[in-house]
């Protein structure tokens, strides 16, 4: 749970079999990790109905009205008094940082291309990989810091979330998921010759990564085939990363395989824009 692979740990004392026979009225405890506030609540009924169900069926197969022979208790984790205000202001800074990434870099090259800016920049000894990395990093730079303010100040101070985690880290995982991010909107500028068709390409692509990579929906409850496939978007690991850090106060030694996957992701995107840059921006 602490690294954010279950939701619902059940843990079941010794002997339990035998102290329910006896009539002795043990405990199960669920443990749940609110961080997914939605489906603790609703996944915490569920369980006590389902063990209190199971239990009875054991004990009174013939259906006639027994008292209840087990008793279920629940450890709320990381948000114990389920405040929602913990879980989705996070989600909303992880939610804008995507969208944010996504709609100034490829805007900036659509407007540079409409208004020419961008020829002005190929006359001069630059490299198309300077071009694309100066954009990326330029607007990499804003939204991290905007994101920093937004922690400390909206989240931290108006809001009163307590952050488990290093709001370092989480800045350094951002910066990392922002080249990613970055670099695919440059390469959905590279396709859009203009503003609508950037705004139509945004609806396509930023909207489906938003809302399937496990912030507003958690990630347990989608389709198996579109878990395997959310694996391959960047924002997924960005979401799962972010939530371990703020949430539960993971380490560098938990989260770095999810900065390698991302950083990875980011650089086949990358290669793939600048191709596309190289063709679609330079050679015209």
């Amino acid at each position: 749970m602490d690294g954010g692979k279950f939701t619902f740990v059940v843990d079941v004392p010794p002997e339990f079999e035998k102290d329910v026979l006896r009539g002795r009225q043990p405990s199960l405890q669920v443990n749940v990790d609110a961080t997914a506030i939605q489906q603790a609540d609703i996944g915490a009924d569920y369980i006590r109905s389902i063990a209190t169900s199971e239990i009875d069926g054991f004990l009174n197969p013939t259906g006639t009205e027994e008292p209840q022979a087990a008793q279920l208790a629940a450890r709320i984790k990381f948000n114990p008094n389920l405040t929602s205000a913990w879980f989705t202001s996070v989600v909303q800074i992880i939610n804008y940082v995507t969208m944010l990434a996504i709609i100034l870099a490829g805007g900036v090259l659509v407007r540079e291309r409409e208004h020419g800016t961008i020829d002005h920049l190929l006359t001069m000894p630059l490299q198309p990989t300077e071009i694309m990395l100066a954009k990326i990093w330029a607007n990499s730079l804003v939204i991290v810091v905007a994101a920093g303010l937004s922690l400390r100040v909206v989240v931290e101070g108006l809001l009163n979330v307590p952050i488990a985690g290093s709001v370092p880290l989480f800045l350094l995982g951002t910066a990392v998921y922002l080249f990613s991010a970055t670099a695919l909107r440059i390469l959905l500028g590279t396709v859009a010759r203009s503003m609508p068709q950037l705004g139509l390409l945004f609806m396509m692509v930023a909207l489906p990564m938003i809302l399937l990579s496990g912030g507003n929906t958690p990630l347990e409850s989608m389709p198996p085939a579109l878990q395997q496939i959310m694996q391959f978007v960047p924002s997924t690991h960005y979401v799962s990363f972010s939530q371990a850090i703020l949430y539960r106060g993971a380490g560098f030694d938990i989260v770095w395989r999810s900065f390698a996957v991302i950083a990875g992701i980011g650089s086949i995107f990358f290669i793939i824009a600048l191709m596309r840059f190289r063709k679609t921006v330079v050679l015209t």
